[in-house]
């Protein structure tokens, strides 16, 4: 049996290697399924803000199966029914948006793990147990392999960074400059160069306290933030890839002579 990729990903993350993905926000199985091959370490399939469905993101992460790509679903609130039904249809991890506390982070957590280390419901005939064929083992394991990254977006949640970190089970510190800048004043401007100075120091910090983090930027941002020690990297989104690669054929179409 393949082994679980969330635990290829932990793993990955213990040894130090940079991984890299990114957001996927069209509601389609043909584009995962295209995209599966490509190569990325993981895919995070947006349900905080995409027009997606919990059985859309299922047929989703089926066209992963084959593959060596993760999937992570952000999910939209730290909402244990949510969090349930994600395990549940097969997510590889969960991100979590906007983790201002180590008390909301120490509950999302619990929420993702069954009893009695935790409160999630259990379930028997569903994907992450094979339909019941790999129950036992996967409930035996489940609360380990989970992986859980916990997203900062919020001058309150870069305060709280080191108690955030310091959480048992939480794996990913992920730093989400657009929600970061316009919480602080600067809505539209994650590149801005307080937004960037800040992100930069929260990675400095996840580091020095031996965890890892993590970030969506845009490609020319990869590098400097890689220097600052993060590990996990999301790169835009399929959208902003068809969106350049039609926006620029056309460009060079209109640029041809005319006839």
């Amino acid at each position: 049996m393949m082994e679980p990729k969330s635990v290829v990903m932990k793993r990955a993350l213990r040894e130090g290697r940079a991984l890299f993905g990114t957001f996927c926000c069209l509601p389609s199985f043909h584009t995962i399924e295209v995209m599966a091959s490509s190569g990325f370490d993981f895919l995070v399939f947006d349900a905080e803000h995409a027009p997606t469905s919990v059985p859309m993101i299922h047929m989703q992460l089926a066209a992963l199966t084959a593959c060596k790509t993760a999937a992570v679903v952000r999910i939209a609130a730290q909402d244990p029914v949510q969090i349930k039904y994600y395990l549940d249809v097969g997510a590889d991890a969960l991100m979590v948006p906007n983790i201002e506390t180590a008390e909301q982070a120490r509950e999302v957590v619990r929420m993702m793990r069954y009893p009695p280390q935790g409160t999630r419901g259990v379930g028997g005939s569903m994907r992450s147990t094979d339909y019941f064929r790999n129950a036992a083992n996967y409930y035996a394991n489940a609360n380990a392999n989970v992986c859980l990254m916990a997203q900062i977006e919020t001058p309150k949640g870069l305060a709280n960074l080191d108690a955030i970190a310091a959480v048992e089970g939480v794996d990913v510190i992920f730093f989400g400059p657009n929600d970061f800048a316009a919480n602080s004043g600067l809505l539209g401007q994650p590149g801005h160069p307080d937004v960037v100075a800040k992100m930069e120091a929260g990675m400095r910090r996840v580091r020095e306290l031996g965890k890892v983090s993590g970030i969506l930027c845009g490609e020319p941002q990869v590098d400097r933030y890689m220097k600052a020690g993060t590990q996990v990297v999301a790169v835009g989104s399929e959208v902003g890839l068809l969106v350049r690669g039609a926006d620029d054929l056309v460009k060079r179409l209109n640029a041809l002579p005319q006839p």
